[in-house]
């Protein structure tokens, strides 16, 4: 496989439109491991570096996972893709089933982190954790509260420094930037 580096803003647009069609969060904590869609998070630059955010339910499997882990891995499909997987993804617990399996995904080894990414996917972000933060529904404005969080089942948002992102496709891309390169795979 060739490498080439690459600037994480050049994919932080179709990490913004893909996202609420689903995405892939996994995580690996000691040998247990899990995925599940996410259809919230952020992207940005604070404390002086690239920082993806993702959102995790007290009531989510993955949720005791990604408490104990260092990281996770966010990878998203092309766009219009997988969307079967996602659903599975997102519809059944990891406490029950293997969602590898009843999804029809691989997990493969990252390149900076233990929690593996999503093989079948087309671009992925690798996060090592460095911030946790439990939600105070008494900080929530009334109406999110009201439309996202009737069942009182609040998210902690885990921040990840981007550590590395990268395509797994052909497409050439042009080097621009100099904040946070990382390398692009190409297949």
């Amino acid at each position: 496989m060739m490498a080439k580096d690459i600037s994480y803003e050049e994919y932080s647009r179709q990490f913004l439109e893909q996202l609420p069609r689903g995405a892939f969060l996994t995580v690996q904590e000691g040998e247990r491991l899990n995925t599940m869609t996410i259809g919230w998070g952020n992207i940005g630059y604070i404390w002086k570096m690239p920082v993806l955010t993702v959102m995790v339910r007290y009531s989510r499997h993955t949720h005791g996972l990604i408490e104990k882990a260092a990281d996770f891995s966010v990878c998203l499909p092309a766009p219009g893709e997988m969307r079967k997987a996602l659903a599975i993804a997102g519809s059944v617990s990891g406490r029950d089933v293997d969602k590898f399996k009843a999804a029809g995904v691989t997990p493969q080894p990252a390149r900076t982190i233990q929690s593996p990414v999503i093989k079948e996917c087309n671009l992925f972000f690798e996060c090592r954790t460095v911030f946790r933060q439990a939600m105070d529904a008494n900080l929530l404005d009334d109406t999110v509260r009201g439309n996202s969080y009737s069942s009182l089942d609040f998210h902690v948002m885990y921040y990840g420094q981007i550590t590395a992102c990268y395509r797994n496709d052909q497409e050439e891309r042009e080097t621009s930037g100099t904040t946070a390169k990382v390398p692009v795979l190409s297949s």
